[in-house]
């Protein structure tokens, strides 16, 4: 994140840098030199949705790395580019309890985009289920797999509705030590069906519980949506799943620090629950 100013954000992404718009940043502070320079900028149309308009990007993408994950970058008519790189300390989280697990550590990952959390469970040595409805994102997490010299490990790929999924699940008596969730603000269902994550969460929070193994140790739950904060997050987790299996509960902002101004741009939140053998620090949660 090099600069934030006046409702867009100016990224270095490899070797390209992007400008996007990002209702969170309300400051208008000065702009450099480097902002003329970008290499793209997303347009809002007034009427929904928008477009690139770019100088010099590849057309099939490009990749970058982090640690030994690669990813491909590919600039989409949503703004959005396939990764969320604010998610790297939640990927070195999860990688740091699969490892310290000492014991074979089954992941869900549900609503898992191009698979970023699949790729840094499965180098943490997990076997992963990542599931995702669409076909398109579920190939584009193969794809990331490959790049990352990650294809031949245990990843279940599901091309599938999460909620029915869980649901399936469920009544195939199948469980899961570690769930992760990133579910999307807003959107529609295969059936048209709408969905809406302030209205939907909560439910399939409880579902997804029932997922858990006996030892299970974690839960991590993404959100993007302002309106569901990371206190609302942590009392569904603990309502969900601390108030049955204990544990602790911890939830904050995430973000990336903005090196023009030394400072963070928030980027989302993310509540976890892990088992009290993994937090002994937050036993007073």
């Amino acid at each position: 994140m090099l600069d934030a100013s006046d409702g867009e954000k100016l990224e270095r992404w490899g070797r390209y840098t992007l400008i996007r718009p990002d209702p969170q940043v309300i400051w208008k502070t000065e702009k450099s030199d480097l902002w003329d320079r970008a290499d793209a900028r997303y347009i809002r149309s007034s009427s929904g949705g928008g477009q690139w308009r770019q100088r010099s990007l590849p057309g099939n993408g490009w990749q970058v790395s982090y640690g030994e994950l690669r990813f491909r970058i590919q600039p989409t008519g949503f703004k959005h580019t396939g990764l969320f790189p604010e998610q790297a300390v939640n990927w070195d989280w999860m990688a740091a309890r699969i490892r310290g697990a000492g014991r074979p550590v089954r992941v869900l990952n549900l609503f898992a985009y191009t698979g970023a959390a699949t790729l840094a469970c499965a180098a943490a040595g997990a076997e992963v289920c990542h599931v995702d409805a669409s076909k398109g994102m579920v190939g584009w997490a193969r794809e990331n797999a490959a790049l990352s010299h990650l294809a031949d490990k245990p990843v279940r790929w599901i091309v599938d509705d999460c909620k029915k999924f869980v649901e399936r699940e469920l009544r195939r008596g199948n469980r899961y030590d570690a769930i992760v969730m990133d579910p999307p603000s807003y959107g529609r269902g295969p059936g048209g069906e709408v969905w809406k994550l302030e209205d939907a969460v909560y439910d399939l929070v409880t579902l997804c519980a029932g997922l858990l193994s006996e030892e299970a140790i974690f839960f991590l739950l993404n959100s993007y949506t302002t309106g569901l904060s990371a206190s609302v997050m942590r009392y569904i987790l603990g309502v969900c799943i601390a108030r049955e299996r204990g544990g602790a509960v911890t939830a904050d902002e995430i973000g990336l620090p903005v090196t023009a101004g030394g400072l963070e741009l928030p980027c989302g939140s993310t509540a976890i629950w892990e088992r009290r053998s993994h937090s002994k620090t937050n036993e007073g949660d």
